[in-house]
């Protein structure tokens, strides 16, 4: 099969069942060890990143860039918030939504799993991109989740 972007071969199925199939096994094993040491799953410790990182973030927002449905998204705020990492506030400018933020125990969690998230990480793509260009693979990931974003391919509708 020929790449739209050049003239050489690639087999685009097969790109996107590695590509797939890789994040599925990286997601997995993130999953596991910040289970293991910090007792949160991956897509926890996403959601208290992003929160983190984006203060005054509302659910939609989470959803738009995790690109699931608000409803999902909304029952992963729920269970931060019983945990007590997590609360909603009122939005002064939109009483339909709330703005979320971190409890001090949130943050402190968050910030603890970064380490573990990054060091294993770091540990799992080691020895495949020893002598790669890992940052240009990551530049044509990062381009290629641009134009799907830019042009709303793969959003969501719920």
């Amino acid at each position: 099969m020929v790449s739209k972007a050049s003239s050489e071969t690639v087999d685009l199925p097969g790109f996107f069942a590695d590509l797939v199939r890789c994040e599925t096994r990286l997601y997995n094993a993130l999953n596991d060890r910040l289970r293991e040491r910090h007792g949160i799953v991956t897509s926890q410790f996403e959601a208290l990143r992003y929160i983190r990182d984006h203060p005054g973030s509302r659910v939609a927002d989470l959803a738009a860039e995790f690109a699931i449905g608000i409803g999902a998204t909304s029952k992963t705020i729920d269970r931060l918030e019983k945990q007590g990492w997590a609360a909603r506030q009122a939005n002064p400018s939109d009483r339909r939504s709330s703005l979320l933020t971190l409890t001090d125990e949130g943050l402190q969690l968050v910030d603890t799993a970064e380490s573990t998230f990054t060091e294993r990480l770091a540990e799992l793509t080691a020895d495949a991109f020893k002598g790669s260009p890992l940052a240009a693979t990551a530049q044509a990931l990062s381009e290629l989740r641009n134009v799907l974003e830019r042009n709303q391919i793969g959003t969501p509708t719920g």
